[in-house]
């Protein structure tokens, strides 16, 4: 289980998988000096509810992966996190959807973002 950590203070646990393919689509926005919200629920031990964050071009991110070797990146995941990163709601954490079998035909490609 990884972090993503905001502002020092702001942690939330996400799989280290998921976390990866976040990383990905928040880097994307920001290097287009994109800001956006991210929002996730928060685990019922800690009383439950959503937080959500501003993310912008001076904001200060941490992601902490537990595991050493970088994942495979699901193009489609990448994608559909995309989707809601441009929506008036801003990011949140979807389900993976299935790879195509046109996903792994293209597996040496760039993900264009």
């Amino acid at each position: 289980m990884g972090s993503f950590i905001y502002e020092s203070n702001v942690k939330v646990e996400i799989e280290d998988r998921a976390l990866a393919h976040l990383q990905i689509v928040i880097t994307a926005k920001l290097r287009r000096s994109e800001p956006f919200t991210f929002t996730w629920k928060e685990d019922p031990s800690i009383g439950g509810g959503r937080t959500t964050v501003w993310l912008h071009g001076r904001s200060a991110i941490v992601y902490k992966f537990h595991g050493s070797r970088q994942p495979s990146i699901n193009r489609r995941w990448v994608e559909a996190l995309s989707y809601t990163a441009h929506a008036p709601t801003g990011l949140y954490l979807v389900h993976e959807p299935m790879q195509s079998f046109a996903d792994h035909e293209d597996k040496g490609h760039a993900i264009p973002l």
